[in-house]
């Protein structure tokens, strides 16, 4: 019996409100290795995906803090019957596997890319969360950052079910405080680091100019008000 059969087994066992099933993705050029969790609730009608670092198995425990959510859903609701669920849901596994796949792949395409347009060392960051927001949810709980330039790249991707497919996969390019712009998967890494540094560069010119005006604003009225 394969893994994805002996996790449906075990998901479809449960007699509990609840079941969890989790699902290795191992050999992963940045990520080295990553789990998948689909947490289905029946009390509350929900269905869940969840992306965690590491290889995670039976037994062991994970809190909140150990869980990237991921807003890419099984969707099993068209099976007529048990032999159709699990046709759909080893589709549906088979599609996330290959977007993570992809993602992990061109994110150390970026790599490179990256250190030349920062001009410093990439730091690889497998954290659930990140201290800057970002304009798409995050696919892995991965990203490249480059410290002295604050510079960072994430997989992200769409929202929709896994009966739709592959989620729409883009790479985020992001500087603190809130300069960024998510990029289609299969564009140029090179041509990407450009655009953004260009990006970040007219918004570092506007951030000064507002304030330099404010500045002289602040000096007129200080003016009127004879101090």
């Amino acid at each position: 019996m394969s893994d994805a059969d002996d996790l449906l087994r075990r998901a479809l066992l449960d007699d509990e409100a609840s079941a969890a099933v989790s699902l290795r993705v191992a050999g992963l050029p940045v990520s080295r290795t990553v789990t998948v969790v689909f947490h289905g609730r029946r009390d509350l009608a929900s269905l869940r995906t969840y992306i965690a670092r590491g290889a995670l198995g039976q037994g062991d425990r994970v809190g909140p803090d150990d869980l990237l959510r991921v807003p890419c859903e099984l969707d099993l609701a068209g099976a007529e019957d048990r032999e159709e669920a699990e046709r759909l849901y080893l589709e549906q596994v088979t599609a996330l596997r290959e977007a993570l796949e992809a993602a992990d792949t061109v994110l150390a395409v970026w790599r490179e890319p990256l250190e030349a347009a920062a001009r410093s060392d990439v730091e690889v960051v497998s954290s659930v969360r990140l201290d800057i927001p970002l304009p798409a949810a995050r696919l892995l709980p991965t990203a490249l950052v480059t410290h002295d330039r604050g510079l960072l790249v994430a997989p992200v991707c769409g929202a929709r079910t896994l009966a739709e497919g592959r989620p729409p996969l883009g790479i985020v390019c992001a500087q603190p405080p809130d300069v960024a712009r998510v990029y289609p998967l299969p564009e140029d890494p090179e041509r990407c680091m450009e655009d953004f540094i260009g990006l970040a560069a007219e918004r570092a010119r506007g951030v000064a100019e507002r304030l330099a005006h404010e500045e002289a604003s602040v000096e007129r009225f200080l003016e009127l008000s004879g101090e």
